[in-house]
């Protein structure tokens, strides 16, 4: 493919994916809420203990044997049948395991209603396992069209039309176990239907370096598990389901724009950047601008978000949700880091470095593992802090990692942040005083709308009277995303010609 067609087949898929995974997100926020305030923290615990064991076994079975189909230059019959079988047979053992792991799991956390939802979510799993490599395949073709639009579905489907339902009528976190399966079960089914591959098992082939990727992918993805799930298992086993409840939803709401933003562009890195190995030159551009772009536009809006969690807590979720404000409010601040460690794993795996993910974060896991069992013997806030700290850590040690691989400076992360920290400083200050003007006993949702008001009104100003302000990264991806600002006649489009600051 062309330099102009890849450039340009990319920025179709970076828009179908943005639009489709804000779509998908709008969907999960709103069977959260529902599903939170009809169930509670106690039974959310319950499904926030199965999903993190779910996590667990999909990061082992779920694309591991897969994922070598997006890195590959080219791609044959031999390859896919081989990535398919092994993806079966771990799938299959694992959703097996799983299944009769299940009441020792319920032991472990002094639950014995954990059992039923984790053999539910053992179906889930193997499910999931099954439609990895049809989804790899349409990451690969960037057809994230119709990736997006059958993730969209199978949530509404899943969550809304059974597991809101079910909740209704009384069936507590079984209602959420079933929508996991159900949901798993339609993209199976869709991927499949949509690109159909041959299926026929193979153990061998020579020549293919997928079992060597694969058992990459394998190690990497525990220690990507210990690293993001790690906190919820300590807390499940040192307080109680209450509290991983308390967590779990504050972690899920707060992981929204990261996914948003990671969910969106790492598939595009990770396919593009496949066929641009060779050429670290661009791979470097196309990173140093999408980091840049994070660290500017996500920084502000994390702060604001985390200025008004509090507030956000009380009016969505009510009163018994309470303690998941301050967490909310730890966690909104790691967006940046999360989307600066996301964008970079694509580069690593792209630049001949498969396994500096895995290697670089074990010295982080080995402190962090530590840390959140004191912090959980503190409280679940105390666990919130340590994890921002481990999650700012571990963006840090990526970052590093590609700037020195793609012999980048770092002048340029360093004054996008210092761009994004400089917003982030008027956006809170503005979030501060709508607070204060509406009143410490007004009612959460006037509070919350005075806030992001004042909070976002500088946004307009920027744009409008300094543009240059963003830097010519984040004004290129904004202009990009939003087609009316790069007309001749907006100020943003003067603003990110070639030259500007």
């Amino acid at each position: 493919m062309k330099n102009d067609e890849l450039s340009a087949s990319a920025e179709r898929a970076v828009k179908w994916s943005v639009f489709t995974t804000m779509a998908r997100f709008g969907l999960q926020l709103g069977s959260q809420i529902a599903l939170a305030r009809l169930l509670g923290p106690d039974v959310y615990g319950v499904y926030g203990i199965g999903m993190t064991v779910l996590t667990f076994v999909a990061f082992l079975s779920g694309a591991s044997f897969s994922w070598n189909l997006m890195l590959l230059p080219k791609v044959t019959d031999e390859d896919i049948r081989l990535s398919f079988t092994w993806q079966m047979l771990i799938g299959v053992a694992c959703a097996v395991a799983m299944w009769l792991a299940a009441p020792w799991i319920a032991s472990f956390f002094s639950d014995p209603r954990v059992a039923g939802m984790v053999q539910l979510l053992a179906i889930a799993s193997a499910l999931t396992a099954a439609s990895a490599t049809a989804t790899c395949l349409l990451q690969r073709e960037l057809d994230f069209r119709s990736l997006g639009l059958i993730q969209i579905g199978s949530y509404a489907i899943g969550y809304l039309g059974v597991g809101v339902v079910l909740a209704l009528r009384g069936y507590g976190a079984t209602s959420l176990g079933v929508a996991a399966v159900v949901q798993a079960a339609v993209v199976l089914v869709a991927t499949c239907a949509v690109r159909r591959h041959p299926v026929r098992p193979l153990l061998r082939h020579a020549g293919s370096d997928t079992l060597s990727t694969g058992r990459i992918v394998f190690f990497t993805n525990v220690v990507n598990w210990c690293l993001n799930n790690l906190d919820r298992v300590v807390i499940g086993r040192v307080l109680n389901t209450h509290s991983v409840g308390v967590y779990n939803l504050a972690y899920n709401v707060a992981s929204i724009p990261n996914t948003l933003l990671v969910g969106a562009v790492q598939p595009t890195l990770l396919s593009t950047g496949a066929k641009l190995q060779d050429d670290h030159g661009r791979l470097g551009e196309g990173w140093s601008r999408a980091v840049a772009a994070v660290l500017v536009i996500a920084t502000p809006m994390a702060v604001a978000a985390a200025l008004l969690s509090h507030d956000l807590v009380a009016f969505v979720y009510g009163p018994a949700w309470g303690d998941a404000g301050w967490v909310l409010a730890a966690l909104f601040l790691c967006v940046p880091a999360w989307a600066s460690w996301g964008m970079s794993t694509p580069v690593l795996w792209n630049a001949q470095r498969k396994s500096s993910e895995c290697l670089l974060q074990l010295p982080v896991l080995a402190v962090a593992a530590g840390l959140w069992f004191w912090a959980a013997h503190e409280g679940v806030r105390y666990v919130a802090a340590a994890s921002v700290l481990v999650m700012f850590t571990r963006a840090a040690v990526m970052v590093v990692a590609v700037l020195r691989r793609l012999h980048l400076r770092w002048t340029g992360v360093g004054v996008a942040l210092l761009r994004g920290g400089s917003l982030a400083l008027l956006c809170g200050a503005g979030v501060l005083l709508g607070q204060h003007l509406a009143g410490s006993d007004a009612a959460p949702l006037a509070r919350l709308l005075a806030g992001a008001v004042v909070g976002t009104a500088p946004a307009p100003f920027v744009l409008i009277l300094a543009p240059q302000w963003l830097g010519r990264d984040a004004l290129a991806v904004l202009s990009r995303m939003l087609p009316f600002l790069s007309k001749p006649t907006s100020p943003l489009a003067a603003a990110a010609v070639p030259g500007a600051s």
